[in-house]
């Protein structure tokens, strides 16, 4: 997902599982065959004849990629590929690469809904619609959090000032009736600030103030260790030179207001930033006292594009709410801000917002995506900056709710008994960013006691685009986790919950110059002897969205998804996540966000997503959440963009076919309900004039004993014939033997194929032109 210098798109697209079943097509040996098209069967058809017929050795001519984000590999000339690839799959016993249990380790994700959504995702023949995708465990996803929004999971809890109804709020843990529905509340405290995504709010509230989480009180270390800031990105490079900074209790007693020197990237943490922040002449405070403060920075303009305020001292005075909450009297708070110029008498102009109208109380937003209250800083003429925050407060009141038909959420009872689950073991959200500790404890503790299944307790959600440093991040997830394992000690807790990039998360560097945010994260745990309650380490993957801009959609694209995969997985082990501790994708898509070209169509999406479950699972991955499940709800916006059908058949669910992604993935390649896959080692040796490899392949050792190897050819051009070698470390062949089922999804429909065939003895096979074909049986 993007962030950046302007607003991410936070309305996650509801992708649905891509239809991919691809031609693969028996010959002789070394003579290249294709078979006839066939009419689909299911795969315990009876063995039917073949009519082979002659194919030339053809060209790869893949199309010229769009993007310029595309590497130059994608738009290389291609030339002509030998004729026949050879994939070979070791069988070896001790060369096992994984093993998973696809009842957990393939799954759906869920998010935000409506009510009308959540009712209709309770029906019995959506579930059904659900059961046809084949997709083990599900997801629910915090897309509260990603709104800066408060998430009550339950309704029936306290509120820290019951009198008013405000305050920090913490859902009950006692078992009184299910719970059906869950909800958002807009952050008063948040005021005009934002990161990455699009606010849920009201408009202006009040004012902004820090999270008291992240002060010494509840940290235990001191506040220059958690220094909390604000962020000014006047959209482009302004010449200035004064602040103004109305402060408001608790006010911040020592800070320094600095200037970004670099190039437009400061806030861009999924790119990574290019440049330092520089303290201002005359920057520093030391002693603050608050108050309405237009402060000179220097005599000469500085021409920058972003100013940080950076605050490590508090003055420890009580906000609006009272002293009789700690919490109300730590942190930092602020009611206004803006950029500007201070001339020789004095007099101050505001430069940011170019409106001149400063944010805050009073004065009006602009809305954007009224129907979803989105509501930015400033007026129209400034849409290209934004005000940014370290952290917010997460106090709120009863009237916070957020209203409107959207961003509720499915009841943690009727998610887990509507039959969403498919009866396994899921994997929860709990907010962190803007909640308290016990609340997350309370939540996890009344799923214990209803005893349902859980693979683990995802803790916030996405912290890099909400901008949040390492350290603040770990010093909530310490909290939460002594908390949690107070009420829960077997609870498992993981995270960060990255948003779908494809390279490290760098942010500013720490002060021995690093710039990884995971391995900052992780060596904080360590730091303080928690590195044990990372009981998996969670991420998103969307890996072609492309900074400042739309996804690529040019077929070549597709050849990219193995090797990104494999970057990623092997980054995050590199920024020192242990060997044991699991590796899961909890949402993922090819695109994210509320449009986007996508890709030609749901054959290149189906293989999109075989190369990255096969080559996940190839990687040591534990599980992959895969398809929105929001798409079988219908009641509001556009569903199944893609196009395609998904399973089902109610509510955005399209009639059943085995011409899927979800029915290849799930039903032919892997087996559920049956307990161990093992995944082994395949690899193919056709790569064209620009050195991509064209043909994929991803084996299986199933619990039934047959062996599913899956072949994705990706050239959209040309069928390729393949020769099929299996053996092992001692180089005995282990050929497949008898009747194989032969599923295969096409670009071309007239290829698609679901047929039993008889092996062939010399283990050719064409692949048809831009398909997935997956091939089953026993091995001699």
């Amino acid at each position: 997902m993007i962030t950046g210098s302007y607003s991410r798109v936070s309305a996650r697209i509801w992708l649905c599982a891509a239809v991919a079943a691809l031609g693969l097509t028996a010959v002789s040996m070394y003579v290249p065959l294709r078979v006839q098209a066939q009419a689909a069967q299911a795969p315990t058809a009876q063995p039917q004849t073949v009519q082979p017929q002659t194919v030339q050795p053809q060209t790869v001519q893949p199309r010229r990629a769009q993007q310029q984000s595309l590497p130059a590999e994608s738009v290389a000339k291609v030339g002509t590929v030998d004729s026949v690839a050879t994939v070979h799959v070791d069988v070896t016993p001790e060369h096992v690469l994984n093993t998973i249990n696809p009842d957990t380790a393939t799954g759906a994700w869920m998010d935000d809904l409506s009510k009308t959504q959540v009712d209709n995702l309770s029906k019995p023949e959506t579930i059904q619609g659900i059961k046809n995708l084949g997709w083990g465990s599900i997801t629910m996803r915090n897309n509260s959090e990603l709104r800066l929004a408060a998430w009550h999971w339950n309704e029936n809890g306290t509120w820290s000032d019951p009198a008013t109804k405000s305050g920090y709020y913490v859902g009950s843990a006692d078992l009184g009736a299910p719970i059906h529905y869950g909800y958002s509340y807009s952050l008063p405290h948040r005021d005009f600030m934002t990161s990455g995504d699009s606010p849920l709010v009201a408009g202006y509230q009040g004012y902004w103030k820090s999270n008291p989480y992240l002060t010494s009180h509840f940290t235990g270390e001191s506040d220059a260790l958690h220094p909390q800031w604000v962020v000014i990105d006047m959209g482009t490079a302004r010449a200035v030179n004064a602040i103004h900074i109305q402060w408001v209790n608790p006010y911040a007693s020592v800070y320094v207001v600095q200037y970004w020197l670099g190039d437009n990237t400061a806030m861009d943490w999924d790119m990574g930033p290019n440049g330092v922040w520089k303290p201002f002449q005359s920057g520093s405070v030391m002693n603050g006292s608050g108050g309405d403060v237009h402060q000179k920075l220097s005599d000469a303009p500085v021409t920058t594009r972003f100013i940080r305020v950076l605050m490590s001292k508090s003055s420890g005075t009580c906000d609006t709410h009272g002293s009789q909450d700690v919490r109300n009297c730590v942190g930092y708070a602020l009611q206004t801000l803006s950029a500007g110029t201070i001339d020789a008498g004095g007099n101050y102009a505001v430069v940011y917002p170019a409106s001149g109208v400063e944010p805050g109380p009073g004065a009006p937003p602009r809305i954007e995506g009224a129907g979803n209250q989105e509501v930015v800083a400033g007026s129209r003429a400034d849409a290209a900056g934004r005000f940014y925050a370290s952290s917010i407060d997460p106090w709120h009141q009863a009237d916070n709710l957020i209203t409107g038909g959207g961003d509720q959420y499915n009841g943690m009872d009727n998610f887990f008994t509507s039959g969403l689950t498919m009866g396994h073991a899921a994997l929860v959200a709990c907010a962190a960013i803007y909640d308290t500790p016990e609340d997350c404890a309370n939540e996890v503790a009344y799923i214990h006691k209803r005893g349902y299944p859980v693979v683990g307790i995802e803790v916030g959600e996405e912290c890099d685009g909400k901008h949040m440093t390492p350290e603040d991040y770990g010093a909530i997830y310490i909290q939460i986790a002594d908390a949690v394992h107070k009420l829960t000690p077997s609870a498992k807790l993981g995270g960060p919950v990255f948003e779908g990039v494809d390279k490290d998360i760098t942010l500013w560097p720490d002060e021995q110059g690093r710039t990884s945010w995971l391995e900052r994260f992780v060596d904080y745990l360590k730091a303080h002897g928690h590195l044990k309650d990372l009981a998996f380490m969670s991420f998103e993957h969307y890996p072609f969205l492309v900074n400042q801009g739309t996804p690529p959609n040019d077929w070549p694209t597709l050849y990219m998804e193995p090797g990104i995969m494999k970057h990623v997985l092997h980054m995050w082990r590199q920024d020192g996540v242990p060997a044991d501790v699991p590796l899961i994708i909890s949402e993922s898509g090819i695109i994210a966000g509320r449009g986007g070209p996508g890709y030609l169509g749901v054959t290149g999406l189906a293989i999109w997503e075989c190369d990255a479950f096969g080559t996940f699972f190839e990687q040591g991955g534990a599980a992959f959440y895969r398809p929105a499940i929001n798409n079988g709800a219908a009641g509001r916006g556009a569903l199944n963009p893609n196009g395609g059908p998904d399973g089902g058949g109610a509510y955005g669910t399209a009639a059943y076919t085995p011409y899927s992604s979800a029915h290849l993935i799930n039903f032919e390649w892997l087996q559920h309900n049956a307990g161990a896959n093992k995944i082994f080692p395949a690899s193919s040796d056709l790569k064209d004039a620009a050195g991509r490899t064209v043909i994929t392949s991803y084996a299986v050792k199933r619990p039934d004993g047959n062996w599913s190897l899956m072949l994705i050819n990706h050239d959209l051009n040309a069928a390729h014939p393949v020769h099929v070698v299996i053996d092992d470390a001692r180089r005995v062949s282990h050929p497949f033997v008898g009747s194989v089922a032969l599923v295969q999804y096409a670009n071309t429909p007239v290829e698609n194929k679901n047929i039993t065939i008889t092996a062939t003895p010399d283990g050719m096979y064409t692949l048809p032109a831009g398909s997935i074909t997956v091939v089953r049986g026993k091995f001699r």
